[in-house]
């Protein structure tokens, strides 16, 4: 008998940003400087995630958009494998993503079409293999060790004086964690209902406050709050 299916795809509204995405692969392909635009995607998150966490990665990644309303339509909704999620993984795709843009970026060096072209492979490549896990795994199978991803949760605010404006989720301490809807609706394959009945709320620096978890919850006794100095 099969095992009952945990994870699962869950609709809500919004914009789809992915279409970014793939207006930048074809015009890239034709135009290659085009692809220097990608420092957007890869600075952003950092400096977004000092104040806000993975915001950017739930609200404004235009490949995590393909994931989450397009490819999660589709994909098994498997457990995320550990060794993905792993500190060593995460920092050996860190350094080999960044050594091979590095290399190539230098041998492109002075010519912007060249260095453009250099961005753009990067951002083929590892969206072929974001997609391609989505379809052996979870949707954000990629996003769990995502090289500008894995930055942004180590400069994440983690727990005391949180920056004003700062969300993060609270779940109510009535939470039974019996439904578990939150986990099962949750890309990044999180437990929000850990942090039942805690002050200062959900605070893993992997959650990218997309809000699912909240809407999802049956007896809605999850809220996004936001920090404030007053």
């Amino acid at each position: 008998m099969a095992a009952t299916q945990f994870h699962r795809h869950f609709s809500t509204k919004g914009n789809s940003l992915y279409w970014i995405l793939i207006a930048y692969l074809v015009i890239g392909a034709f135009f290659p400087i085009i692809g220097i635009v990608a420092l957007i995607c890869m600075i952003a998150p950092v400096v977004v995630s000092i104040r806000k966490g993975r915001w950017w990665c739930g609200n404004a990644c235009p490949r995590g958009n393909l994931f989450d309303r397009l490819i999660s339509q589709y994909s098994p909704h498997k457990p995320i494998p550990t060794f993905l999620r792993s500190r060593g993984w995460r920092i050996f795709m860190l350094v080999f993503i960044f050594s091979v843009f590095g290399i190539q970026t230098y041998y492109a060096w002075g010519d912007w079409s060249a260095i453009g072209r250099v961005f753009w492979n990067i951002i083929l490549v590892t969206t072929i293999a974001g997609v391609a896990l989505a379809f052996i795994y979870a949707p954000r199978t990629w996003c769990s060790f995502c090289p500008m991803g894995t930055l942004s949760s180590w400069a994440a605010p983690r727990k005391g004086n949180l920056p004003d404006g700062f969300k993060r989720v609270h779940v109510g301490s009535t939470c039974q964690m019996k439904c578990k809807s939150c986990a099962r609706v949750c890309p990044m394959q999180l437990t929000p209902y850990d942090s039942r009945g805690q002050e200062e709320g959900y605070l893993n620096t992997d959650c990218i406050k997309c809000g699912r978890c909240i809407i999802a919850c049956p007896s809605k006794i999850m809220e996004m709050k936001e920090s404030s100095s007053k």
